[in-house]
């Protein structure tokens, strides 16, 4: 189990209804199953001291990143709609960063791509690691191969420790075996796995 002080932050990566609930339209396999585990691990960062910060996906009706309208996935995470809410038996005890939510690509806690241009902008979840002093970060939530791991990524670019936590993700696997690699991409950008 990871070390939790008052310089560790928890980031819950978007486990919301979409994805963790069987009848979400972008259903994770198993994603619920993370939710006891994640539960269990606020109760010892909340014990610790530590923070706990969460990453939702926001969504218009109508973004780039939706297939219909000319994206990759299926709608999802529509802001103010069931399947964009935290999945009801996680604890929520911290600030919700929320992402995607101008039509953005939101895979990472830190940063939003334009679809279409390619510019990139930070959302605020650095600046609250910054202002409580954070110096190192343990991730979960949903999914492994992508929003899990671009926000692990992007923490270790940014110089902050970081621990995966593999009992409490479950990957999309686009293609079989994404979610292995992806565990592997994280670990060769310097991400311990636990």
């Amino acid at each position: 189990m990871p070390r939790y002080d008052t310089q560790t932050a928890l980031i819950v990566v978007d486990v919301q209804n979409d994805f963790a609930d069987p009848s979400g339209t972008l259903y994770v396999k198993d994603g619920e199953r993370t939710v006891p585990v994640l539960n269990r691990e606020i109760d010892a960062a909340q014990t610790a001291g530590a923070a706990v910060i969460y990453t939702q996906d926001w969504h218009p009706p109508d973004t780039p990143h939706f297939a219909k309208d000319g994206g990759v996935w299926p709608v999802h995470c529509v802001r103010e709609t069931w399947g964009a809410e935290l999945q009801r038996e996680l604890v929520v005890a911290g600030s919700v960063v929320r992402k995607g939510s101008n039509g953005e690509d939101g895979y990472s806690g830190f940063t939003m791509r334009d679809p279409e241009t390619g510019e990139t902008k930070p959302t605020e979840l650095h600046r609250l690691l910054q202002e409580r002093g954070v110096e190192q970060v343990v991730v979960g939530g949903l999914a492994t191969d992508y929003c899990v791991k671009a926000t692990a990524v992007d923490a270790r670019a940014l110089g902050y420790p970081t621990t995966l936590l593999v009992a409490a993700v479950r990957a999309v696997d686009l293609q079989p075996r994404d979610g292995e690699r992806a565990i592997e991409e994280m670990r060769a950008a310097g991400v311990t796995v636990e």
